[in-house]
């Protein structure tokens, strides 16, 4: 029997969490969701720990945009769930999406809950959800979802370095209007905690600006790991 839903999980150096995220998704698993896991070439042993957990263990080179695709090539689900190694569904993911099931022009996204309990998280996540629904733009953080047909019909994620969701988000945009719903991702604030809140917010508006003005994503994926060291 075919899966109705596959899940991609693009994966570099993540053995400190890929075995609990990927426990957390066992209990999908056994309702006949297909996941996916696709390393683009870890120095430490994630593929090794990923192995047990998964359908489909799959290697690539480095960029989550090819990874993702490459995922996206092999899944024989209705409906694609693309999933950061450091997110966990909500619990009732499952009953949200299988709704879905039939529709091949359906995309969308979750709400995002950043861990932790600092106000400036609530603040980030509520900006973030808001900012979502009025432009249509989402980001990985928020467990973006897709048909496999509508994803095949845009020609999947641009092969670029850095904002393939914005650039994804764009090309879904002019076929359907996004389902967003209100049940959250809980996305890891491990980003925000290593750089700073503040100085992790204005990098990552400072390169969506750059973007917006068509600045080359090879570059802003420069800035971005330089920013970020």
């Amino acid at each position: 029997m075919m899966p109705l839903i596959s899940i991609i999980i693009p994966t570099l150096n993540e053995s400190a969490v890929i075995v609990d995220s990927l426990l957390a998704l066992q209990s999908l698993r056994q309702k006949g969701v297909e996941l996916i896991v696709v390393d683009g070439g870890s120095s430490d042993n994630t593929q090794h720990l990923a192995k047990p957990w998964v359908d489909v263990l799959l290697a690539s080179v480095p960029g989550r945009a090819r990874q993702m695709n490459k995922g996206a090539e092999q899944a024989q689900g209705h409906l694609l769930l693309f999933l950061h190694a450091d997110c966990r569904l909500p619990n009732d993911a499952y009953q949200l999406l299988a709704e879905y099931i039939e529709d091949d022009s359906v995309w969308g996204r979750f709400d995002v809950r950043l861990e932790g309990d600092q106000i400036a998280f609530r603040v980030i996540e509520t900006l973030m959800n808001w900012r979502s629904r009025l432009s249509g733009i989402m980001t990985g953080d928020q467990a973006i979802f897709v048909s496999n047909s509508l994803f095949k019909k845009v020609g999947s994620y641009p092969d670029i370095p850095l904002m393939e969701d914005i650039a994804l988000s764009k090309k879904l945009n002019k076929e359907q209007v996004a389902r967003c719903f209100k049940s959250r991702v809980l996305s890891s604030s491990r980003r925000w905690q290593q750089n700073g809140v503040i100085r992790t917010v204005l990098l990552m508006w400072g390169l969506r600006l750059a973007y917006f003005f068509h600045c080359d994503p090879s570059i802003l994926a420069k800035k971005y790991r330089y920013k970020r060291g």
